[in-house]
C-alpha cells in the first residue's frame, strides 16, 4: 500500500535536483529534503505522535516549516496548520475542538500557548521562522532514515479551518486522494515539469500555499524560491529566474502598478496564476497590457481544493475561471428548487471528484448539510457556465441581496462601479432596510487624488442598472477589509453599515 503521497514524490524528483532555495543563501535538493523530513518525522514519533493523530502548526513560513508538513505526512499524522495572525482566544478553540497531539509555535508564542494546551492534554514544541526551537533541535538529534508510515487513499492527511464568514469555522478534512489526485491533475493542466522554478511567496496556512503551490512543486519535481512574504520588487527581481508565479489579485495589482514590469522582465515565465479571491478584469487587462502574459485565473476552496481552471493553451478570458478540472463535474442549480439551471442562468455551483473533501471534522450534521445525495458538495458560491463552458463566479451565497423582492449580485453592481475612472475598487453588500428588506449599499474606494459623490454615482448607475437593483446608499472608504488571502470580508462591511438605513424612534 504505501505512502499515497510520499511514493508519488519520491517517483517525481532525482534526490539531487534542487527543491528549494530562499532569497538568501540556502539551497535544499529533493535528498536533502527527505532526510531533513525523515528526522523531523522521527522527532514526532519520539513524541508519541501516531497515524491519525492531529499536529498543528503555527510558524512562520521558512523550508523548516514546510519539511515540518511532509514530515506529518510521512509520519501518517493529520496537519493542521494554522494562521499565523490567530491570537490565544483563536486557538483555544481551535485546540479544543481538533484535540492535537502535538502543537508547534514559535518560542515567543510558546509561553501562552503551552498553558492553553495543557488544559487539551496538548504538548507544545517551538519551530521559529529561522528554522530553531525545540522541535527543530530534538529533529537534530535523530537520523534521517525513516520508514514512511503506510497511508490508504482515504486516509486523513490535514485539516484545514475554514475562515468561516457566519459561526464557528469547521475543519474541513483532507484525504491523502484528494490532495495527490489535485496537485497531479493541476501538474498536467499547468505543464509543470521538473524544469519549472515557482516563485512561492504565498503562506503556507492556506490550501493556496500549501497545496497547490507545494504540492504542484513536489509532484513534478520543480524547484521553489521561498519568499517570506510578497515583496513587489524582490519578485520582479526573480523572475529572471523563475518561470511560473503563483499569487492571490493583490499581487497582480501590485504587479502592474509597477514601472519595472515589462514584457522583457517576464521573458523567462511562462505562467501566472492567480487565485483565493476574484482577479478583476481591469487587472487583468492591464497585466497583460504591461508584461505580454494573459494570467491564468483558477477557482477552488479549502473544502474541494482546485475545481476549476483557465486553460494553459487555448483563451484565458478575463472575470470568468475557466472550465472544470478534468475529473471533476460541476453544475449549477437553482437555490430554493435545487433544479438544474441551463447555460447563462446564475444558481448555487456545486462539484463533485476526488479533490472534493471528507466532510467537517467532528460535524456530522453540518457535512451532510452540504452535500448533496449524490455526492455533489454545494459550494455556497452563486455563478454561472456560459455558451463557451467558461464558468463565471457571481458571488457568495450568503452575499446574495434581495431588495423589494428581487435578487441583486453584487458582482452585477460592482462590476458597473469599477468602470468608472475614479474607482479603485467597490464592494456591494446588502443592509437591513424598513422598506425594501435589504438595501442595496455600495462601499467605495477612490484611486489617489480623485473625486467623486455619491449623487454623481447614482447618476450615472441610473443609465446602466434597473432601478430595484441601484445603491440605496454610497459610502465612501479608503480601504477594504480583507482576509490574509485577500478576501474583500463582506461580513465585516455587513456588521459596519447594519444600523444605516434604521429609522429612529
Amino acid at each position: 500500500m504505501g505512502n499515497h503521497m510520499l511514493d508519488a514524490i519520491r517517483a517525481n524528483a532525482r534526490p539531487d535536483a534542487l527543491f528549494l532555495k530562499t532569497a538568501g543563501s540556502e539551497r535544499w535538493t529533493y535528498g536533502e529534503m527527505l532526510e531533513a523530513s525523515g528526522r523531523m518525522a522521527r522527532a514526532l514519533v519520539a513524541l508519541s505522535v501516531k497515524p491519525g493523530d492531529r499536529v498543528a502548526v503555527q510558524a512562520e513560513k521558512s523550508p523548516q516549516a514546510l519539511m515540518l508538513y511532509i514530515a506529518c505526512l510521512r509520519a501518517g499524522a493529520i496537519y493542521l496548520p494554522l494562521n499565523t495572525a490567530y491570537t490565544l482566544v483563536e486557538l483555544d478553540y481551535f485546540i479544543s475542538d481538533a484535540e492535537p497531539r502535538l502543537v508547534i509555535v514559535s518560542t515567543a508564542a510558546e509561553a501562552g500557548v503551552a498553558k492553553l494546551a495543557s488544559q487539551y492534554g496538548a504538548h507544545v514544541e517551538t519551530l521559529n521562522g529561522d528554522g530553531s526551537g525545540s522541535f527543530a533541535d530534538l529533529a537534530a538529534s535523530q537520523s534521517a532514515e525513516f520508514t514512511d508510515i503506510e497511508r490508504g487513499p482515504d486516509d486523513l492527511a490535514a485539516i484545514l479551518y475554514t475562515s468561516g464568514t457566519t459561526g464557528r469555522s469547521k475543519g474541513a478534512m483532507l484525504t491523502h486522494d484528494n490532495l495527490l489526485s489535485n496537485a497531479l491533475t493541476l501538474c498536467d493542466y499547468w505543464q509543470f515539469t521538473s524544469e519549472d522554478r515557482l516563485i512561492h511567496a504565498l503562506p503556507i496556512f492556506h490550501t493556496h500555499g500549501l497545496f497547490v503551490a507545494t504540492n504542484v512543486v513536489l509532484l513534478s519535481g520543480a524547484s521553489m524560491i521561498l519568499l517570506p512574504k510578497f515583496d513587489a520588487d524582490e519578485v520582479l527581481h526573480l523572475m529572471s529566474q523563475a518561470t511560473a508565479l503563483m499569487g492571490v489579485p493583490t499581487f497582480y495589482v501590485r504587479l502592474a502598478q509597477h514601472p519595472g514590469l515589462t514584457p522583457e522582465a517576464a521573458s523567462g515565465m511562462r505562467l501566472f496564476i492567480s487565485g483565493s479571491a476574484p482577479l478583476l478584469a481591469e487587472t487583468h487587462e492591464l497585466f497583460k497590457a504591461r508584461s505580454g502574459h494573459a494570467i491564468l485565473e483558477r477557482y477552488g476552496m479549502t473544502e474541494t481544493n482546485m475545481s476549476v481552471s483557465n486553460p494553459y493553451e487555448g483563451e484565458r478570458i478575463a472575470g470568468t475561471v475557466g472550465f472544470p478540472l478534468p475529473g471533476v463535474e460541476l453544475r449549477i442549480v437553482d437555490q430554493t428548487t435545487s433544479d438544474l439551471i441551463a447555460n447563462d442562468g446564475i444558481g448555487m455551483i456545486e462539484v463533485r471528484g476526488p479533490n472534493v473533501f471528507k466532510g467537517y471534522w467532528r460535524m456530522p450534521e453540518k457535512t451532510r448539510a452540504e452535500f448533496r445525495e449524490d455526492g455533489f458538495f454545494i459550494t455556497g458560491d452563486l455563478g454561472k457556465v456560459d455558451s463557451r463552458g467558461y464558468v463565471h463566479i457571481v458571488g457568495r451565497g450568503k452575499d446574495l441581496i434581495i431588495s423589494g423582492g428581487f435578487n441583486v449580485y453584487p458582482k452585477e453592481v460592482e462590476s458597473e462601479i469599477d468602470l468608472f475612472d475614479e474607482v479603485d475598487e467597490s464592494a456591494v453588500i446588502g443592509v437591513s432596510h424598513p422598506d425594501f428588506g435589504e438595501g442595496v449599499t455600495a462601499i467605495v474606494v477612490l484611486k489617489n487624488g480623485a473625486h467623486l459623490n455619491e449623487t454623481e454615482v447614482l447618476a450615472r448607475l441610473s443609465e446602466r442598472l434597473a432601478r430595484y437593483k441601484q445603491p440605496k446608499a454610497i459610502i465612501f472608504v479608503d480601504e477594504l477589509p480583507r482576509n490574509t488571502m485577500g478576501k474583500v470580508q463582506k461580513n465585516t462591511l455587513r456588521d459596519r453599515y447594519a444600523d444605516l438605513f434604521k429609522v429612529s424612534a
